[in-house]
């Protein structure tokens, strides 16, 4: 696999610096960089669906939904290991077939790359992805379970009689 066989959708605004970037990047690579600066909920389905890798280097973030879409879509979380994308997004290993996307720890250049590389190789072992997808789309995120783990926690701290 080549950069000229990888395609990139980029939704959302952010600091000027980065919309330029993603601005400029479209207008160099048309037809293989697409750069909506703004928010749609439809649309962001749309490129989560559709996507082979979801990307979401986030800085900081206290929840974060769109790795959650991403993983019952079958789209591969590529994540910074922070917040709620540490809760929700495991570890891929690729010897136990084990985890559900990429983390990776620095806020820096390599840090991503180190995980792009990785989510890129294993993207070449089409059985192995197949799994890391399937291992994705089998994660319960719903109130039904979540609610039953807040009533164990809470039943665990009730002083016994």
């Amino acid at each position: 696999m080549t950069a000229s066989d990888l395609m990139l959708a980029v939704l959302g605004t952010g600091d000027p610096e980065y919309e330029e970037f993603f601005r400029n990047l479209e207008q160099r690579f048309p037809g293989r960089a697409f750069y909506h600066c703004g928010y749609s909920d439809e649309l962001a389905h749309l490129i989560e669906a559709g996507a082979d890798m979801f990307l979401m280097p986030s800085r900081y973030e206290p929840c974060g939904l769109n790795q959650m879409f991403s993983l019952r879509y079958g789209t591969v979380p590529i994540v910074r290991n922070t917040g709620g994308l540490t809760d929700s997004v495991l570890p891929f290993t690729p010897e136990t077939g084990e985890g559900t996307g990429f983390l990776f720890e620095h806020f820096t250049d390599e840090g991503l790359r180190w995980a792009l590389r990785l989510a890129l190789e294993t993207f070449r072992d089409r059985p192995l992805w197949r799994r890391l997808m399937s291992n994705g789309m089998l994660q319960d995120f719903s109130w039904k379970k979540q609610s039953k783990l807040y009533e164990e926690l809470y039943t665990s701290l009730i002083p016994a009689r």
